[in-house]
């Protein structure tokens, strides 16, 4: 339940096909970034674009806090594209 909107938002801001790993990994990351951010970002441009591969490395780009690079957060996004590459 704590995911459904963040499923929700997938759903309604990507327009072209997702296979089942894309759809999950692009769930945790509007999970973790937030809707508004998803839905500014080059990311889901590219996407929408079916641009897959270039897409694919902007998650590499969603690993700062203030400017500063969070391991954690690297660490998430390295297993997001994983899952999105798989």
């Amino acid at each position: 339940a704590d995911l459904a909107w963040a499923q929700t938002a997938v759903n309604t801001l990507v327009k072209v096909r997702l296979s089942q790993p894309m759809f999950d990994a692009l769930t945790s990351f509007v999970y973790n970034v937030g809707e508004n951010a998803f839905a500014r970002s080059t990311m889901l441009q590219l996407l929408n674009g079916a641009q897959y591969e270039a897409a694919a490395k902007q998650f590499d780009k969603w690993v700062y806090d203030n400017g500063k690079v969070v391991k954690g957060l690297v660490s998430r996004r390295r297993e997001e594209r994983s899952l999105f590459e798989a």
